[in-house]
């Protein structure tokens, strides 16, 4: 199985999609692990959605739909709906 998934920094007000077969090494690896790359300038990541699917093509495919625009847009709701926005954010 592979979960898409999608991570919010709330001191940063960041988000970051991605997918993986392993989310519990992959989470780990965002907030400890990795030394260089996107996520570690804005960590703690907390994670706010993910999704399963069968092969890495399907969990592809979302990935890339929660990247456009309208993806971001859905992203940005399930954040705002969870109360972990800070005041004074925009989005």
């Amino acid at each position: 199985m592979f979960k898409v998934y999608v991570l919010y920094s709330q001191k940063f007000n960041k988000i970051y999609i991605g997918y993986t077969s392993n989310l519990e090494k992959r989470l780990l690896s965002h907030n400890k692990l990795a030394h260089k790359g996107y996520t570690v300038k804005f960590r703690p990541w907390t994670l706010v959605f993910f999704e399963e699917f069968p092969t890495k093509q399907l969990a592809m495919k979302r990935e890339k739909q929660l990247k456009s625009a309208k993806g971001r847009r859905f992203i940005w709701e399930k954040i705002k709906a969870s109360g972990l926005i800070s005041a004074g954010w925009r989005t």
